[in-house]
């Protein structure tokens, strides 16, 4: 049976802007940005994990019509695809302050959970994401 996840997916409007984003300001790294002519493959893995991929998907052709690939940009916009990703790290509150710097804009402040410590951001597309510190 099954034994790793490999590749998730989440749709962005723009894929060099939103390398700029994960790699540029979350400090992901490239795990594969390959043009194969009607789409570009572009993936994105927290540093040292290449083993687990985000695919920044545009919405639009081989994979959808036009017409629903605009459905689906708009529902993007709104934050309400239901595409969201969370990462862990060792210290939510230095990471916050590092993302700050970088000028990423947040939801919501680094807040005490019954599991951790978490905080929230939208991607400039409105993604929902979030890191934890997990409780040790």
């Amino acid at each position: 049976m099954f034994n790793a996840i490999t590749q998730s997916q989440i749709y962005v409007l723009d894929q060099d802007e939103a390398l700029d984003f994960y790699v540029g300001k979350l400090g992901l790294e490239v795990a594969a940005d390959v043009p194969l002519g009607f789409m570009r493959w572009l993936t994105v893995s927290v540093p040292g994990h290449p083993e687990r991929q985000v695919l920044l998907e545009k919405p639009g052709p081989p994979a959808m019509s036009e017409e629903t690939a605009q459905q689906v940009r708009e529902l993007v916009t709104k934050g309400a695809m239901g595409g969201w990703l969370i990462f862990t790290t060792d210290d939510c509150h230095k990471t916050y302050e590092t993302l700050l710097g970088r000028g990423v804009e947040f939801t919501e402040e680094p807040t005490d959970r019954p599991y951790g410590i978490d905080c929230g951001l939208r991607d400039p597309f409105g993604n929902r994401i979030r890191f934890t510190q997990p409780k040790a």
